[in-house]
């Protein structure tokens, strides 16, 4: 019997966040379009209004922090940190969320890429939705050399190593709402790279190297065959 040749079915991953750093990021911003509001820097340091626009506080080794504001709404987070004061590091989240929000920060993230100057990748978080729960086959793939453990709505996927972070990849599983006529939910599985893993292949210029590479990863810890699409 023939084994078949026909080409493996795909399932579709989306970028979720995008975070780069870059010596040059505030050169982007300079425009009408944009203003920069700082909160730590010298003489100046306003936790609370850091906290009450990104839900989350400053850590000490964030040395300036900034917002950036769109015209159309947006905030984005800037940071520079102690281990790299000379770079400062932009982050782009909820890229995928189902929402227009999520749309508009597609469309700036694609406007800037090809303008990054001297940027380096330090995060992207692929998230791949499913419809139903995951299926059995994919979890025990992803069981091989993880253990699972709950926190909350989540199940992290850690290696008998690591501890809090991994420098290199986090997975985790959890329920994604969708807000539309009819609330939806679906099942999540995120794929978190991180700067270690972008060591040799940085630059956001080579995003195309960079996704083909992050979907072999995925299939080998899943046994998915993975598109990830382009922002």
């Amino acid at each position: 019997m023939k084994k078949s040749t026909a080409p493996p079915r795909y399932k579709t991953a989306h970028i979720d966040s995008f975070n780069f750093s870059s010596a040059y990021i505030e050169e982007l911003f300079r425009s009408d379009d944009f203003v920069i509001e700082l909160v730590k820097g010298i003489g100046v340091f306003e936790p609370k209004r850091w906290l009450e626009v990104f839900k989350q506080k400053t850590t000490p080794n964030i040395v300036e922090a900034k917002i950036i504001h769109t015209i159309d709404g947006l905030v984005l987070p800037l940071k520079r940190q102690s281990r790299s004061p000379h770079k400062q590091t932009i982050e782009f989240a909820g890229i995928h969320n189902y929402n227009d929000s999520s749309k508009r920060y597609k469309a700036l993230l694609r406007r800037l890429l090809n303008h990054i100057k001297d940027g380096k990748v330090t995060r992207i978080d692929i998230a791949i939705d499913f419809n139903k729960p995951i299926s059995e086959r994919v979890l025990r793939q992803l069981r091989k050399n993880r253990t699972p453990f709950v926190f909350r709505n989540s199940v992290y996927l850690k290696t008998d190593k690591e501890k809090k972070k991994n420098t290199y990849i986090n997975i985790n599983l959890y329920p994604k709402h969708i807000k539309d006529d009819i609330a939806k939910e679906v099942y999540r599985l995120e794929f978190s790279f991180r700067g270690d893993y972008f060591k040799g292949n940085s630059d956001p210029k080579n995003l195309e190297v960079i996704i083909l590479k992050m979907a072999k990863t995925i299939k080998k810890f899943t046994g998915l065959d993975i598109e990830i699409k382009p922002v």
